[in-house]
């Protein structure tokens, strides 16, 4: 069996996978916890938050694994977080993570000094404040200090690897998602690393992810013997896993998962460049998705739980069945963390139009989720056209998979049948595929097919509706 360890947003979680691909049985654990939110718009972690999550998990899973022969250990974590380590290798920022806005102003100099369209081509990914180049000129403008003791940039793998073996180096899923790398190049990009200010010798090495790395360091070693000689393949993007994690490894499937954010992705040959909205990142050289993220996901859900005061999950969940489609009078822009896909600006702040004395928590609610599906509904637009004509979009992630109501919303915004994936945690099973996969165990990703959970149709009056409302987000969205 393989241990696959994925480190989220908002937790991280350890788990076996068996060489079919299946979960073993007891052998799971989460951590949560959460970012420090900066009333600037900022959105960082600390890594040494993190690296602890990451160890409770792991002592817990090898507990009670016991003399289990484990083969190998598969990674991913969050995309787009940015770390800084100094010359002993150490961590000396904090992770900014995708949601940090504060690079927004950087993020619209570089776009009117630059050729966007074509950093786009080569990169996949827009200007933006998510992306490296901002971060960082944001970062050597407003902590000059703490630059100085940076001499490499990394993300959150690249720390859990310097810190368990000493080295380390970046995937080409990682690095494929900074805006800084050239894909078909397979190098960083000159153009990109000159607008943020940076060489090459201040990032790390690019590997494949079949590059395993073996032998920990003294203490980690004693902590978890079995994991000590066999290889930890480095960390790939969230998202990469969790399209193979779902399955979604060809044209005929899109990914869509809602977790703290959303994401529509899809599987591509790379021959055409991707069009304005969406971004190109890679599970590896030879595996490229298509895709846009929304920075509005479950977050917008959680927000509104907190903020409104409402009731518990399966009292609402009952309420939100029961009611119409686009029947609150609201229009929502749930802009909360700024806007990624389809528009990309970082700056954008959340709103609602329409609200009376007779407005109520639950009306607020239904609107901020249908709002998020309507956003999805765009994105969606722009990646239907590269999906096999016959396709299935098959949703993970909790914020959608424990809502049967939020589940209709977006079948009925996107106008077309929406799948639950049958697996739990369809990230880590990803990383342990991908795992299998490197170490010879499974041939062939397809191969591993699961078996799908429930469809939800979409109903072709709702849908009309919710073009309607789309229509009336957007121009609510180009006056504010």
């Amino acid at each position: 069996m393989v241990i696959a360890v994925d480190v989220g947003t908002s937790s991280a979680r350890a788990s076996a996978y068996a060489a079919d691909g299946r979960p073993v049985a007891g052998l799971y654990h989460q951590a949560p916890y959460e970012p420090r939110v900066t009333a600037d718009g900022g959105v960082e972690h600390d890594p040494r938050v993190l690296l602890d999550a990451v160890a409770t998990c792991l002592d817990a899973v090898c507990a009670r694994a016991g003399r289990a022969t484990i083969l190998g250990v598969g990674l991913s974590t969050f995309w787009h977080g940015l770390c800084g380590f100094d010359a002993a290798g150490q961590a000396v920022t904090p992770v900014y993570m995708w949601a940090d806005a504060r690079s927004a102003r950087d993020a619209g100099l570089l776009r009117s000094a630059l050729d966007e369209a074509e950093l786009h081509e080569r990169t996949g990914c827009h200007l933006h404040s998510s992306y490296w180049p901002a971060k960082l000129r944001w970062f050597a403008r407003e902590r000059p200090a703490e630059a100085r003791r940076v001499t490499r940039w990394g993300s959150f793998g690249e720390h859990l690897e310097l810190t368990l073996f000493g080295e380390a180096a970046t995937s080409v899923s990682m690095a494929s998602a900074t805006g800084l790398f050239d894909l078909a190049a397979g190098a960083w990009d000159a153009e990109a690393l000159a607008a943020a200010g940076i060489e090459p010798h201040h990032l790390f090495r690019v590997v494949d992810r079949t590059e395993g790395r073996r032998g920990l360091r003294r203490e980690w070693a004693a902590r978890w013997p079995a994991l000590h000689a066999v290889p930890w393949f480095p960390a790939v993007g969230d998202g990469a896993a969790g399209n193979v994690g779902s399955d979604c490894t060809e044209p005929d499937r899109i990914a869509l998962n809602v977790g703290t954010s959303a994401a529509l992705r899809i599987a591509t040959d790379g021959t055409r460049p991707p069009p304005r909205g969406l971004w190109r990142y890679g599970v590896d050289r030879g595996r490229l998705l298509l895709g846009g993220a929304t920075s509005e996901g479950g977050n917008v859900y959680a927000w509104c739980r907190e903020t409104l005061r409402l009731p518990d999950d399966a009292t609402l969940e009952r309420r939100l069945e029961t009611m119409p489609p686009d029947g609150h009078g609201l229009t929502v822009l749930p802009f909360l963390a700024g806007e990624r896909a389809p528009g990309w600006r970082g700056d954008r702040h959340g709103a609602v139009a329409g609200l009376s004395l007779d407005t109520g928590a639950l009306e607020i609610l239904r609107a901020a989720l249908e709002a998020v599906a309507l956003r999805l509904a765009l994105v969606y637009r722009l990646l239907a056209p590269h999906a096999a004509r016959a396709h299935l979009i098959v949703a993970s992630g909790g914020a959608v998979t424990r809502s049967r109501a939020w589940s209709r919303m977006l079948a009925d915004a996107l106008g077309h049948p929406v799948t639950w994936s049958h697996e739990p945690e369809t990230t880590s099973r990803g990383a342990a595929l991908l795992a299998l996969h490197a170490l010879g165990a499974l041939p062939d990703l397809a191969a591993a097919r699961a078996p799908l959970g429930e469809t939800f149709e979409p109903d072709p009056a709702h849908h009309a509706r919710y073009r309607d409302a789309l229509a009336r987000q957007r121009a609510f969205d180009e006056r504010v």
